[in-house]
């Protein structure tokens, strides 16, 4: 028995990611100038409050994320403009632009 051997489960274990390079170039110049939105789920088990969906939100400039739960996916236009208004007020600046894949929830 060789005793330099690992486990599947330790190799899997002490594996990392490799994280993502950074951007030599910043494409905007203040912050909420353009957030990266998506919208994941239904997940397999239900998170606390009975989600199954999370919206996240990422400011380009400062790299800042937001998370929010949802129950539905429906949820997600509501939980937007509940977003925008509520970091209008706080920050007194207005999202320009938001980028996202497009998906149906952000149509409206």
């Amino acid at each position: 028995m060789k005793k330099d051997k690992i486990c599947v489960a330790c190799e899997k274990g002490k594996q990392t990611k490799i994280s993502f390079e950074r951007k030599k170039i910043i494409s905007t110049t203040k912050p909420l100038e353009l957030l990266h939105m998506e919208l994941f789920g239904p997940s397999k088990t239900k998170g606390l409050g009975g989600n199954y969906y999370a919206l996240v939100i990422v400011d380009d400039y400062s790299r800042f994320t937001w998370t929010f739960c949802l129950p539905t996916k429906s949820n997600a236009f509501n939980s937007l403009k509940k977003f925008a208004k509520a970091i209008r007020n706080e920050k007194n600046l207005k999202i320009i632009f938001i980028r996202s894949d497009h998906g149906g929830e952000f149509q409206n």
